[in-house]
């Protein structure tokens, strides 16, 4: 069995050898076993199904949750002259009908499909005749309600065993904690499963938290010519700070899901071979990309779990050499991450009322609505009933992972926006037409990329922060769009819901109501984990990481911001000298913090710890404009 399985690796991969643990997983697929497969990021989980695949006769299915994932590794199986396809949106019904008899009668070695995608009573048909060895389910975490990506359409993969009993499945993933693994167990309907774990250390890896108060200064004093990926939360964001690292010459570029596909393979082609160093981009950049000289991950905001902070630093140092993984911050984050993820966390008592309104919205009487389809405008039912749309939002999510009710997000329908006119005569025009100011201006600040594609927008949190009503919104974009300012797209649907239960008010959430107060408790404590890394500066960030993902008595690693500020303990002198220093720069005018931290040479967090103790014993203060100045009594 070794033996032909090197032979495969060679032939196909051009390895001598595997990697550690690889060929334990791959055993036990060939044993028939149910098999979970946890790895860290770049561990060599893709080889451990496909090796077993190209051993046997058949087709493995993957069942995967990114479009760019399963391209990227059909691409990559395609240039190996291996037979692999798949199965991504905005097809006809008749190429997705040839597509799968190609599967069944053309001798392809993996079909790849999205976990919505294999609801499709269509493709299930299919599936029971074609000639399956193995069904691998990618980024395993997403089954699990607590895992940090949940996507309620991976529940329903169990649902393959009713028809193909006698076919194992393999999972796999790179972050889980013992409840997820417990968890993906049980939603695969896993008897005796085979789990291998690898340790989640990385020791070419070295973890910081930054404390800055100036984030764009510091991203100048840590990135090179060398490749980097900085991870942001907004769009505008993207391009911000793509802007700014280009001016200071850094080759930058900005990557969004609101770009149009062409674009976003350009700059990531562009990135790829090195033509630019840094790309700035939402967290969804990166899955199952496998660029291996990236030296060093940047987060500007703070991630929302450990699991999702380790898979994106992961993305660092893939080719086992020096990188590192970094944590920029300051006070003002707490704040931002706990507004935009536990303030909009939908109560039980939120998401009765949503769906008490919801079944208003549609008109569902009493007992009625099982199994019916409705258009949904989003937008439209939280401006008709005054909703938050972030929490309203989360109560939607919350039924759809109870199973009452099925959200579909129509990603073809969006209302975009692009403006036409150049920044310049954008800002003349506005300030001659005033009554287009406030709510173009609050496109500009919330939306990135609107001078250089169509991008798609929230109407109706768009109006609520230019205080205008939305059909005011809808006249002035119309009115603009005619004149030929702007280019406007109005959906008047974004979404469709299912009811998958009768509409019976608080006897259908009431049954669910434990389960809705303990996915916000996980949330909550996802949070206070981030919180509890980034402001524990006793313990090494590595040792924190794998005690988090339940390693016993790990050792600290020596080189993160923690073990390093440990090993270079400034002494009273060099305090005294940093005190000194100070004082001599601000003699004669105030300054802000970059300059006195570029003046002096000594780490930052040092010289703004004497800072703030100066401020506390009143021999600085602050100005207006957040520059220090000497008090003079």
């Amino acid at each position: 069995m070794q033996e032909e399985a090197l032979k495969i690796l060679e032939k196909h991969w051009g390895f001598h050898e595997f990697r550690t643990q690889q060929m334990e997983v791959i055993s036990s697929i060939l044993e028939g076993k149910d098999t979970l497969t946890l790895f860290p990021t770049g561990g060599g989980k893709s080889i451990c199904f496909q090796v077993p695949t190209m051993m046997r006769e058949g087709i493995c299915i993957v069942v995967s949750p990114l479009i760019s994932l399963m391209e990227d590794q059909v691409n990559a199986l395609q240039q190996r002259n291996i037979k692999a396809m798949a199965i991504t949106g905005g097809i006809s019904y008749a190429d997705l009908d040839r597509n799968l008899d190609n599967c069944i009668f053309g001798n392809y070695k993996f079909l790849y499909l999205s976990p919505e995608r294999l609801q499709q009573e269509l493709v299930r048909e299919r599936l029971k005749q074609m000639n399956i060895n193995l069904i691998a389910v990618d980024e395993a975490h997403c089954i699990s309600q607590w895992g940090h990506d949940f996507r309620p359409a991976y529940r329903n993969i169990a649902e393959i065993r009713e028809f193909l009993p006698e076919i194992p499945i393999a999972a796999f993933t790179a972050t889980a904690t013992k409840e997820v693994v417990k968890d993906i167990g049980a939603q695969l309907h896993f008897e005796k499963p085979v789990i291998h774990q690898k340790s989640f250390e990385r020791t070419n890896l070295q973890y910081d938290v930054i404390k800055t108060e100036d984030k764009y200064f510091r991203l100048t004093q840590i990135l090179k010519k060398e490749s980097a990926i900085i991870y942001v939360r907004s769009r505008n964001a993207t391009q911000e700070i793509s802007r700014f690292l280009n001016k200071n010459g850094i080759t930058a570029a900005a990557y969004h899901g609101g770009m149009k596909k062409e674009d976003k393979s350009a700059k990531f082609q562009q990135w790829i071979q090195n033509n630019v160093s840094v790309m700035v981009a939402t967290t969804a950049f990166g899955m199952g990309i496998d660029k291996p000289d990236v030296r060093t991950v940047i987060h500007i905001d703070l991630p929302e779990s450990m699991e999702s902070y380790f898979q994106e630093a992961g993305r660092a140092g893939r080719d086992s050499k020096p990188a590192r993984a970094i944590i920029l911050t300051n006070a003002g984050d707490i704040p931002v991450l706990k507004n935009q993820f536990l303030n909009n966390l939908a109560s039980v008592e939120d998401v009765k009322l949503v769906y008490r309104k919801l079944n208003a919205y549609f008109r569902i009487a009493f007992g009625e609505g099982e199994n019916n389809e409705y258009d949904f405008n989003f937008a439209d039912f939280c401006n008709q009933y005054k909703f938050n749309s972030h929490k309203a939002f989360n109560a939607l999510q919350l039924l759809d992972r109870c199973s009452i009710l099925r959200l579909s997000q129509n990603y073809q329908k969006k209302t975009e926006i692009k403006i036409v006119l150049s920044g310049n005569y954008l800002d003349n025009y506005l300030d001659e037409n005033p009554r287009y100011a406030t709510l173009m201006r609050t496109i500009l600040r919330n939306y990135g990329g609107v001078f250089e594609n169509l991008v798609s927008f929230n109407l109706s949190s768009v109006s609520e922060k230019a205080n205008l009503s939305e059909k005011e919104c809808v006249k002035i974009f119309e009115e603009l769009d005619e004149k030929e300012i702007i280019e406007f797209n109005l959906s008047k649907h974004d979404a469709s819901i299912i009811y998958l239960l009768p509409r019976e008010d608080e006897s259908t959430i009431n049954p669910v109501s434990a389960f809705i107060k303990e996915y916000n408790n996980t949330k909550k404590a996802k949070i206070e984990a981030v919180l509890e890394f980034v402001e524990n500066e006793e313990i090494c960030k590595q040792v924190q990481l794998l005690t988090y993902f339940g390693e016993i008595a790990p050792k600290p690693c020596g080189k993160c911001s923690v073990c390093n500020k440990k090993a270079e303990k400034l002494s009273r002198d060099d305090m005294n000298e940093i005190y000194l220093g100070i004082l001599r720069f601000l003699k004669y005018t105030p300054q802000n913090s970059r300059k006195i931290v570029a003046k002096l040479n000594y780490p930052e967090d040092s010289v703004l710890k004497v800072l703030g103790l100066l401020c506390e014993k009143e021999v600085l203060i602050r100005t207006e404009n957040n520059k220090y100045k000497i008090l003079k009594k």
